[in-house]
């Protein structure tokens, strides 16, 4: 019976290849072969290795040339120590389907630091066939207190659960569950009863320390770290009794003043988890930059050239354009303003682009002439030309659609009514200016002057430059009668002599 249960294991494994791990990073596959060789013929050896480093990732695949012999090195060999450190051998399993189920996979906590693999192993055996029995080392190879037990069954897992579970194993009372992985544990509020202090510095002595945790709950254990001569180092540590006693002092103590200085007080954090937390956040971050930047990189990571600033007040951000637009940044000028949404930037690109059609439609009809200066006492004057009996023939016109101007294009009368009243004048200056000169050079500035008075609703309907014309003769008509008469009252009274 007893040998056929054993060529039953073999044939589960018939390819003879084990698995060592646990090595020390200095063994070679020259000291396994001298280790291994004495159980039977070897066909390979192989230390798995860091693809760039070369460091060995401590562990190796062991093939034999029979079963049987790779089964009598897994028995006899197994807990061995090479290079200092016991050897955990396996069977190897090639497909990772059992690994990552984690059937037949216990977790165990509570371990005293006595406890190995192999006491551990033979502790559990009985419950039947175990794959790969581990104790959980720091990087000085001390027991963490916890260790993971791989049955070959699912069915051995469970009775070693209900048997092993709260029991004692040197005089320290144990908990056994199944093994969950990270993304399959509950999410539930971490526990802890060892707490971390710092920055006490020399203000507090340890017993004045333990006094002032000691009203938050009983203290199982508390210690101030201290130097080779003696002195602290500025941190300790205090173990409750309860995990709400360590909640409690974290709560009411931390920031807690002591002199100039202020009291530090959290879950005491193993170094792994400290490095795994680091980890996380430096992912974390890196996530929230590839956040920030999406959409101003490419797929490859090149900029496309623009990029986005977030200040925390708005003055930093208007002192910012005004002083980064326009500067040079290698060799490129550079814009900067106020970041807008496409919608946003969208609809002020529209309004903007038609006003400057609206300001091309009046400014590109007209050239850059000077308004000329107008006579207040001469306006009043020529007032009556809006009352001659020219008018009648002009408002009998049928109205136009536009001004024509010698050397001018047309102006739309839609233009002139939607310009302001400024607009209008300028309009009207520039488009009545250059006919002038062409009759009367040296009245031409006081002749646009008359006619920028005329009422604009009937300028604007001239049909022809004929019409305009006739105005300006009017108004040079005007003009030659008003200055005979101020000639003619600035000439000295004569009187004759009399006689005495």
């Amino acid at each position: 019976m007893a040998t056929s249960a054993v060529s039953a294991k073999i044939l589960s494994h018939p390819e003879a290849s084990l698995y060592v791990g646990d090595l020390h990073s200095n063994v070679t596959a020259t000291m396994l072969l001298q280790k291994f060789s004495t159980i039977g013929p070897i066909l390979s050896i192989r230390v798995c290795r860091d693809m760039i480093t070369r460091r060995s990732l401590n562990y190796a695949y062991v093939n034999f040339e029979e079963p049987i012999h790779a089964k009598r090195a897994l028995d006899t060999m197994n807990f061995d120590l090479l290079y200092g450190r016991p050897l955990r051998i396996m069977w190897s399993q090639r497909a990772p389907d059992l690994r990552k189920t984690g059937v037949g996979n216990v977790f165990i906590k509570h371990l005293d630091k006595r406890i190995d693999s192999k006491l551990l192993y033979y502790a559990f055996s009985t419950f039947g066939n175990i794959l790969s029995c581990k104790i959980m080392r720091n990087e000085s190879g001390e027991s963490c207190g916890f260790g993971f037990i791989h049955f070959e069954t699912q069915e051995a897992a469970d009775m070693a659960i209900n048997k092993m579970n709260g029991t004692f194993l040197v005089y320290k009372k144990i908990y056994v569950a199944r093994f969950q992985s990270c993304d399959s544990r509950p999410d539930s509020p971490c526990k802890f009863t060892n707490v971390f202090i710092k920055n006490f510095g020399d203000e507090l002595d340890e017993t004045q320390l333990h006094e002032l945790f000691s009203k938050q709950g009983e203290i199982r254990s508390f210690k101030v770290e201290r130097d080779e001569h003696g002195n602290s180092k500025g941190f300790g540590f205090c173990c409750f009794e309860t995990a709400e006693e360590a909640e409690q002092a974290v709560k009411t103590l931390n920031g807690y003043s002591i002199g100039n200085k202020q009291l530090y007080v959290g879950r005491f954090e193993k170094k792994h988890q400290r490095l795994s937390e680091i980890k996380r956040k430096k992912e974390l971050k890196k996530q929230e930059s590839t956040n920030k930047y999406q959409g101003v990189m490419t797929s490859n990571g090149e900029s496309k050239g623009f990029g986005f600033v977030c200040f925390s007040t708005p003055d930093e951000a208007v002192k910012a354009i005004e002083e980064m637009n326009g500067s040079t940044l290698g060799s490129k000028t550079l814009y900067v303003g106020l970041a807008e949404r496409k919608q946003e930037r969208r609809m002020r690109l529209i309004k903007e682009h038609k006003q400057q059609l609206q300001t091309s439609n009046i400014s590109s009809q007209v050239g850059l002439l000077v308004r000329p200066q107008t006579n207040p006492k001469l306006q009043q004057e020529i007032t009556d030309i809006r009352s001659t009996k020219h008018m009648a023939h002009v408002n009998s016109v049928e109205c136009p659609n536009s001004i024509v101007v010698v050397g001018q294009e047309r102006l739309a009368p839609t233009v002139i009514n939607n310009a302001t009243l400024q607009e209008q004048k300028q309009t009207l200056d520039e488009h009545s200016f250059p006919l002038t000169p062409q009759m009367q050079e040296e009245l031409s500035g006081k002749i646009t002057a008359i006619l920028l008075e005329v009422d604009k609703t009937k300028l604007h309907v001239q049909k022809s430059p004929d019409l305009l014309k006739a105005k300006i003769e009017k108004a040079i008509a005007v003009l030659q009668a008003y200055e005979a008469k101020q000639a003619n009252a600035a000439k000295p009274a004569t009187t004759e002599p009399t006689d005495s």
